[in-house]
């Protein structure tokens, strides 16, 4: 016989959590009933150890209760059954006998988590309850992180040895001539970033203010990187770790990403600064990567020392985890993904020179100002329209649609091919793209 109750659960989660008690004494279920009603579980009993396995058989059960001396089947034994089929589940054991050798045998079989004694303590046993809830939520947590951590790492492995054959391959062909090689060698490079472009553009596809985020950081973290005058190989890690800044974040809830962070609360807060760990974890089985780990797992690092995960300050924080911090809250600030408004750019800018010193670099700080400071220079490009391409020109930035998706590469070279699914993209989606290419005089 069993009896369910379901009462309004006050945490985040949208299932509460299930409790199963087993009694053969009435009285006990009820006062178990009346106890754990107003803590937000949802209660199932059952007055048999029989009664008890075909409610599990039927139910997603967290954790059970239940009483040692019961008839036909006892608790230890009820529990070593419950270990067996459902070893996922949390057991108590609930005895009002100081019998130590069925307690032992409950603890050997059924690996029960903790054993309570009647009559019980009210405050002790919900405080028990509560500890073991927890406890294996986070241990299905941490397993499910673990699974997706795994996941993604082989899939990056796999794309990663999918590309070193494509090199291996391609570099065959062309020993013939330096020049060749060369030639290969730019296009791999090429289709890396792109590849890594394509990547960014699918994590910000799960957010509609994400759109295009990762690139205006990249970009800022490029002309950043350059003005502080990074090596080239230094440069082109930063932009591709602002790329993948976000990559750490696939497994945060929607709900999360859509506050902003200064509507965090403290759990949450704690959820999101895990983030970093997770990306660094991700790109670790790629040594072409390495240095934009690196990157990533410091970037809520604050100058002053009181950022996450390691509390690093001053210069002991890598300078492109510096560049990218500034760049990504500039844009962050604007968009509205850290305060409750979006800002605009002179406003973003006032704090983020206030920052200086504390959170964020004054180095990096004064060239983010010089790089504000200069007069905009004349355009190298020039925008036409889609029905003024022709065959050889070269795109000057990357052409993106309404909808923030990016459908070619900056640097890509128009083909007869290529124009016309242009012409028919524009022709179905009902608007055209913001095109920009290179003048024939100073086309790259």
């Amino acid at each position: 016989m069993t009896l369910t109750e379901q009462a309004p659960m006050t945490s985040i989660a949208n299932t509460p959590p299930t409790v199963l008690c087993v009694d053969d004494e009435p009285n006990i279920l009820s006062a178990l009933r009346r106890l754990f009603r107003p803590h937000g579980y949802r209660l199932l009993t059952a007055d048999s150890g029989a009664a008890g396995l075909a409610v599990l058989e039927s139910e997603t059960v967290d954790l059970v209760i239940s009483d040692m001396r019961m008839p036909q089947m006892d608790g230890a034994q009820f529990l070593a059954q419950v270990r067996q089929r459902w070893p996922g589940t949390v057991r108590l054991l609930l005895t009002g006998y100081a019998d130590i050798g069925a307690i032992l045998d409950a603890i050997n079989h059924g690996e029960i988590y903790r054993y309570v004694t009647k009559p019980w303590d009210e405050n002790d046993i919900v405080l028990v309850v509560r500890h073991a809830l927890e406890r294996r939520a986070l241990e299905q947590d941490k397993l499910r992180l673990e699974a997706l951590t795994a996941s993604q790492n082989a899939e990056l492995l796999l794309l990663n040895a999918s590309l070193e054959q494509k090199v291996a391959v391609r570099t065959q062909q062309l020993k013939l001539s330096h020049d060749e090689l060369q030639t290969a060698n730019d296009k791999l490079k090429a289709t890396f970033v792109t590849t890594i472009k394509v990547f960014s553009n699918l994590i910000e596809m799960r957010g509609g203010k994400l759109a295009g985020h990762a690139r205006r950081v990249a970009e800022l973290s490029r002309k950043l990187a350059q003005t502080m005058g990074l090596e080239a190989q230094d440069a082109r890690d930063v932009f591709i770790a602002a790329l993948l800044k976000d990559i750490g974040k696939l497994s945060l809830s929607d709900d999360l990403l859509e506050l902003p962070a200064s509507a965090w609360n403290g759990e949450q807060l704690a959820t999101f600064r895990k983030h970093p760990l997770r990306a660094e974890q991700l790109l670790m089985a790629l040594d072409e990567l390495r240095p934009v780990s690196v990157i990533l797992r410091s970037q809520l690092e604050r100058f002053d020392g009181a950022g996450f995960p390691d509390a690093l300050a001053g210069l002991a924080i890598p300078l492109g985890a510096r560049i990218l911090a500034l760049a990504s809250d500039y844009d962050g600030l604007q968009i509205g993904a850290m305060v409750q408004r979006s800002l605009r750019a002179d406003e973003a800018r006032t704090l983020v020179y206030d920052s200086g010193g504390k959170r964020y670099d004054p180095a990096v700080v004064a060239a983010f100002r010089s790089l504000m400071d200069q007069t905009q220079a004349p355009p190298r490009d020039m925008a036409v329209l889609s029905g003024e391409l022709e065959p050889g020109m070269v795109l000057s930035r990357d052409l993106i649609s309404r909808d923030g998706l990016m459908l070619l590469a900056g640097e890509h070279v128009l083909t007869a091919r290529v124009i016309a699914q242009l012409l028919d993209f524009e022709g179905k989606n009902g608007g055209r793209l913001a095109i920009r290419v290179y003048p024939p005089a100073v086309a790259p």
